[in-house]
């Protein structure tokens, strides 16, 4: 199964706000059995945001997008994602219920929170005021988040466990090679990809300490088998740091 993060906002692509949302959906997401194949960034602009959701429809199962569910007026992505999929806005009894459980009294911009798209979800917002939205279009499913990174962590809580594979197990084990450099490991990692590539991910990432270099090996699997998996996992990474001591990789 594969997934697309989409990421909303002027200020990510200004450089002004890290996209740590990414690297937490990216991460859940893996765990939870999906494939993530592609990013996009796209600014506070209704065609852009619309392009965005078509684009990961076409190539995705699962798509989660990030910002734009506020109450300003730069806060457009339910209005855009309705355009993609030709969806009427519509007020929502739970939205709109979910929002004054956090502000009590509406104005405008409050109700524009319970304004979402006909057929959708809105899912409880633990850690803020702007609901998330839950909606399949021909199998298709979109998570829809707001912007702030804890209201993320806690709806992304709310939904994990239904949009988990079932049966899907995912392990990612490393080990740390001192004095290793990562250009004399790379025939070895080589290697074993070809051996193992079709179950593993084996990944190298350099690191310096005090002017020192040093690596780490990655090794990624998944499969129906914890165990299985967890085993498979540890024998790769046995077998690198058993080539990485006899053959002094430095």
């Amino acid at each position: 199964m594969k997934a697309v993060i989409i990421t909303i906002g002027n200020e990510i692509l200004k450089g002004r706000t890290v996209n740590t949302n990414f690297s937490d959906i990216g991460k859940i997401l893996t765990y939870a059995g999906y494939d993530v194949i592609k990013g996009i960034i796209v600014p506070d602009n209704l065609e852009q945001i619309a392009g965005a959701f078509k684009e990961a429809a076409s190539i995705a199962d699962l798509i989660v997008s990030s910002g734009g569910l506020g109450p300003t007026y730069d806060d457009m992505t339910l209005k855009g994602f309705s355009m993609a999929f030709n969806l009427k806005m519509e007020r929502n009894d739970n939205a709109m219920n979910m929002v004054l459980k956090k502000v009590h009294t509406l104005t405008p911009e409050r109700e524009k929170m319970g304004m979402i798209p006909e057929n959708s979800i809105p899912i409880e917002n633990k850690a803020g005021t702007a609901p998330g939205i839950y909606e399949n279009i021909s199998g298709k499913v979109f998570i829809i988040l707001p912007g702030v990174p804890r209201e993320v962590e806690a709806i992304m809580k709310e939904v994990e466990q239904r949009i988990r594979i079932k049966d899907f197990h995912y392990v990612d084990r490393s080990i740390d090679l001192h004095d290793a450099k990562e250009s004399l490991l790379a025939p070895l990692i080589a290697k074993l990809m070809k051996e193992y590539g079709d179950r593993a991910y084996i990944k190298t990432h350099p690191k310096l300490d005090n002017g020192k270099p040093w690596v780490e090996v990655e090794v990624s699997a998944s499969g129906t088998d914890t165990d299985e998996v967890e085993n498979f996992v540890s024998r790769i990474l046995e077998i690198i740091e058993k080539e990485a001591g006899k053959n002094n990789y430095e």
